[in-house]
């Protein structure tokens, strides 16, 4: 399959976009900049949350909780069938160092088995901590926002500073906004349980079909969930290089459109557009190749919850890297997404179909990092041009290489 390339951008950077907007719409009106930041504002929505000890922030490392819901209220949002239930559908922990030079996202499969434990409601009423294993997603479904950030501070000993929900219509409005992003489907996909349909190729998508694209789960990569979060990730990446390479910044018009699609109905504590926009402008060294995504390593031998997926105990590495405010190591680098990466592979690479079928871990055993992943059938997993996934792992994720 055939493939446009990607020519590199040095010194691209994903937060930059918020900042430089503001900037931008100074070509508007005082007067129209006041309303519009008015408006932004307006669309914020700011839960109470309530968390008990926490653990203690030990660097100037900012944490950011990214939960996804999946709510289908929105239309076209029914997309894959399903009728939702308040899950956080997708969870991301976005860490930018202290020095704001590399930052990282950390997926955590919304199947994998944990303790739920003690959360509490906005009126700081207890709710129990599961007497069982349940799946990750559980706890926004009895705690929201609040509970599912108890949880992963409990759980690994990390500090959120802020978090963020966005739903499916404010995902939809985004791609929207920037008119579409990139992707690469290696195979047709013929979804039946979802009645999912999509074309193998590399293509602009629009903001339905991304959302397509973001949820589909059968049909692909044998409907294991952990790859669908490669997908989701990698399709991030693409909304990112677009917000940054399609000539954006040169339209007020877009920007506002991006923006406000971005805040309507966001439920964050932080306390303003301005905020956001500060963190921006801080990271604003951090280039689009220094923005890795991971997933947390995990497995399908479980027994903890039906369907579901289990930590490695690697993870605990992996935590200790945020705790410490250091970069990743080679143990997780080899198992990164960039959001530099072309839809087609690593950076400036032609995009295409992978060179093997979805075969690269026995069932049963996959693997989050390339130190614990078993060798493919054929022999040792062969290595990506530029580091990250090699291609047999994005075959089996469903990715091109």
């Amino acid at each position: 399959m055939g493939g446009r390339r990607r020519v590199a951008r040095p010194g691209r950077t994903v937060l930059r976009v918020i900042a430089a907007s503001l900037l931008a719409l100074g070509l508007l009106t005082g007067l129209g900049v006041v309303l519009a930041y008015q408006s932004w504002n307006g669309n914020l929505q700011h839960p109470t949350v309530v968390g008990k000890n926490r653990p203690q922030k030990t660097t100037k490392a900012l944490n950011v909780l990214v939960m996804g819901t999946d709510s289908r209220s929105c239309e076209g949002c029914k997309i894959d069938g399903e009728a939702g239930g308040g899950l956080s559908d997708t969870t991301i922990l976005f860490h930018l160092s202290a020095k704001r030079d590399f930052a990282y996202g950390i997926s955590i499969p919304r199947d994998t088995a944990v303790m739920r434990p003690t959360c509490y409601r906005a009126d700081e009423s207890e709710i129990p901590a599961a007497t069982t294993y349940e799946k990750w997603n559980a706890a926004y479904a009895v705690g929201g926002p609040g509970c599912t950030r108890q949880q992963l501070e409990q759980l690994t000993g990390i500090h959120v500073d802020r978090f963020v929900v966005v739903d499916f219509n404010q995902f939809k409005d985004m791609v929207d906004a920037l008119d579409g992003v990139e992707i690469c489907v290696p195979e047709d996909i013929d979804d039946t349980t979802g009645n999912i349909h999509l074309d193998a190729g590399t293509r602009e998508v629009d903001g339905e079909e991304a959302l397509a694209y973001a949820r589909v789960r059968y049909g692909i990569s044998g409907g294991i969930d952990p790859y669908r979060t490669r997908r989701q990730q990698a399709l991030i990446g693409a909304m990112i290089d677009k917000a940054l390479t399609g000539g954006m910044l040169a339209r007020p018009d877009r920007l506002a459109s991006f923006i406000g699609a971005a805040t309507t109905d966001l439920q964050t504590n932080f306390p303003s557009v301005a905020a956001m926009a500060k963190v921006a402008a801080s990271a604003q060294d951090v280039g689009a190749d220094n923005i890795k995504f991971v997933t947390t390593p995990w497995t399908l031998d479980t027994d903890k919850v039906s369907g579901g997926v289990e930590w490695r105990p690697s993870v605990s590495r992996l935590w200790q890297l945020v705790i410490d405010d250091k970069p990743l190591t080679k143990e997780f680098l080899d198992d990164a997404l960039s959001a530099g990466d072309s839809p087609g592979g690593g950076p400036g690479s032609p995009s295409g179909a992978p060179s093997g079928t979805a075969s690269g871990s026995p069932s049963g055993s996959p693997s989050g990092t390339a130190s614990e992943a078993p060798a493919s059938p054929g022999g040792a997993a062969s290595p990506a041009p530029s580091g990250g996934l090699s291609d047999d792992d994005r075959a089996a994720a469903g990715l091109c290489s």
